[in-house]
């Protein structure tokens, strides 16, 4: 499943980047091997992390060291790959970089423990006389250090991709993935000129994840509620069990292995959707709802669990490769509260229990979701054109 692409223009050509998630199946030494390296990139971002601070406390001047200043102190960190500490310490510079960017939005880099943190490393592909230090094979792919891991691949690059970087990731439950980045030169997508037939606009829903404004509702897959009675009895056996104990560890592995196929379920109904979406229409039109403020405000459940953040950012890439356009109305915008068809504005919002309400004007009795969704088109089709 390719992930988002970034493109950048120059000249006529447009160079893109996609991601190709791949399966890894690592021998005993090539799991202990990625263990290794989780662990030294901990050790080298915190250890990176508190010379800086005890750096900025003396002299006032902000200065990362470089992994080869700890290699002398802990000879462990040659056993892994070098890339793998020098993609930390580029991580660890972008953290900063946007923290005194924008402080407001970006947080101060954290340390990292081993029981919150995300196992995974990254490592680039360099190229050199004698070949591409990574580079895949029909059933592996080859990385420093690990040598050819075996991996099972649901995609294959075109043969003009280049390989840019991989990461190895370890999920809670004990799976290996690797994310795989290739650059490719891409033919610029001639821009698409939205029409008012040819343009959508989406609302999001609590109860029907989103409602277009001709009235259509995408009801997906009750994964979480499907799931959440097998949570429920698995929750219940570990509070009996004793903790730390192999009954204890088993139940954890399958609590881990549920939420992880729920999140599965959930990104695959995402692409799906977002895909059907931008090859039936040549422009959406969204609003930019704040999810976190919207899930404060909310007394069950929380936004987060459907991922239509997730849906709106797969919608943005998938329509700009075909050269059409994702528009997105401001939040503060009153579609709700606003007739689509005379145009008046209620004094006060529309209560979310209130499925339909009449116009005081003109006497349209409106859909509230599907009312909020003919706005977001049209503010969107306005601004488009302004």
């Amino acid at each position: 499943m390719p992930g988002k692409s970034k493109v950048s223009r120059k000249n006529d050509k447009a160079i893109q980047f996609t991601t190709i998630k791949v399966r890894l199946y690592p021998d005993a030494a090539q799991a202990e091997l990625f263990e290794k390296t989780f662990g030294c990139c901990r050790y080298i971002w915190n250890n990176m992390l508190a010379d800086q601070q005890r750096f900025y406390l003396e002299t006032g001047a902000h200065f990362i060291p470089t992994p080869a200043k700890y290699k002398n102190e802990a000879p462990f960190l040659r056993e892994v790959d070098n890339q793998a500490l020098i993609q930390e310490h580029n991580k660890l510079s972008q953290a900063f970089r946007v923290f005194f960017k924008n402080p407001d939005s970006f947080g101060y880099p954290n340390f990292k423990r081993k029981k919150d943190d995300r196992d995974s490393f990254t490592a680039c592909n360099h190229v050199f006389e004698s070949g591409p230090t990574i580079y895949t094979t029909k059933d592996g792919i080859r990385m420093t250090k690990a040598g050819i891991v075996r991996a099972k691949f649901h995609r294959r690059p075109q043969a003009w991709w280049k390989l840019k970087r991989i990461t190895v990731e370890k999920t809670r439950s004990g799976k290996y993935y690797c994310y795989i980045l290739y650059e490719y030169a891409a033919k610029q997508p001639e821009p698409v000129a939205p029409t008012l037939e040819t343009t959508i606009g989406l609302k999001y829903s609590l109860s029907h994840f989103y409602v277009s404004d001709d009235g259509g509702m995408a009801d997906p897959p009750r994964w979480l509620k499907q799931a959440r009675e097998k949570l429920a009895k698995i929750q219940r056996r570990l509070c009996r069990m004793q903790s730390g104990s192999k009954n204890y560890q088993e139940a954890v592995r399958q609590y881990r292995l549920l939420h992880e196929h729920i999140a599965n379920q959930r990104r695959d109904f995402i692409h799906k959707e977002s895909r059907r979406i931008a090859n039936a229409w040549d422009a959406v039109c969204v609003r930019a709802d704040a999810f976190e403020d919207l899930t404060k405000a909310m007394t069950h459940g929380t936004m987060m669990e459907s991922g239509y953040g997730m849906f709106r950012e797969c919608l943005r890439y998938k329509l700009e490769r075909q050269g059409k356009a994702l528009i997105v109305v401001d939040r503060y915008t009153p579609t709700t509260r606003t007739c689509s068809a005379c145009g008046l504005v209620l004094d006060r919002e529309v209560s979310y229990k209130k499925v339909r309400w009449t116009c005081s004007k003109c006497g349209a009795v409106h859909n509230r979701e599907v009312n909020a969704a003919k706005n977001i088109k049209a503010e969107g089709l306005a601004r488009l054109c302004a």
